[in-house]
């Protein structure tokens, strides 16, 4: 049976026009970015069995484009769509932490970050550099690594932070293993970080780890 001829209440366009996105299914949210089906099968139809090849939603939005354009119903216009999307996504995120008060809230700051980081097929090294009111001056990444490492240098850090005349930073990076808990590596080389930018009266406010469900702070954990 067509969408067009289930209950309204069912068609994933109106459930979310009337109950929010956030009622929706990972199959009835895709269905909506499809548009519609193929031969014999629903735009929902179709979803579903997108992401039962691809394994989950997070695995078909960080997929290749080779890997997207092969699976049927997709294609080249289909991904540059979806990277359209979610770039969006992220430039309006930047933008309200630009805009917006001071970064007291590490909810928002998770949320952004997750954003930027949680796709990443291989490490990420990031920072948001602050002014002294501990709004964001920029986000940059400013190194990339493999799939479970990315070399750090600290006077990179420090030359950078100097640049962007920051008064403070936090630090991110991605688990692209999706296990967001920390290394030792990760807490020696924080502590190395706090140590170079204090000579130069910078403070580092946290260091967070994105995984595939949670992002870890630093600052919560008391590890600063």
């Amino acid at each position: 049976m067509a969408i067009a001829d289930w209950p309204s209440a069912e068609r994933p366009r109106e459930k979310l026009l009337q109950q929010g996105a956030h009622s929706l299914s990972d199959a009835e949210l895709l269905a909506i970015f499809l548009r519609t089906g193929c031969a014999g099968k629903s735009a929902v139809d179709l979803a579903r069995e997108l992401l039962h090849e691809f394994g989950s939603l997070r695995a078909l939005l960080s997929a290749s484009q080779t890997a997207f354009c092969q699976a049927n119903g997709l294609g080249p216009a289909k991904y540059a769509q979806l990277q359209a999307v979610m770039e969006m996504a992220k430039r309006n995120l930047a933008e309200v932490l630009k805009r917006g008060a001071a970064l007291t809230d590490p909810g928002r700051v998770r949320t952004f970050l997750k954003a930027q980081l949680r796709h990443q097929p291989s490490e990420v090294f990031c920072v948001l550099y602050l002014d002294s009111q501990h709004q964001m001056i920029a986000y940059e990444p400013l190194f990339h690594g493999t799939i479970d490492a990315a070399a750090v240098y600290c006077r990179e850090v420090v030359r950078k932070c100097l640049v962007n005349n920051a008064a403070a930073v936090i630090f991110a990076h991605n688990h692209p293993s999706g296990v967001a808990e920390p290394s030792l590596a990760d807490r020696q080389l924080t502590e190395r970080l706090i140590e170079a930018l204090a000579l130069v009266d910078i403070r580092v406010l946290d260091h967070m780890v994105v995984g595939e469900q949670r992002v870890v702070s630093f600052a919560e954990r008391g590890w600063l």
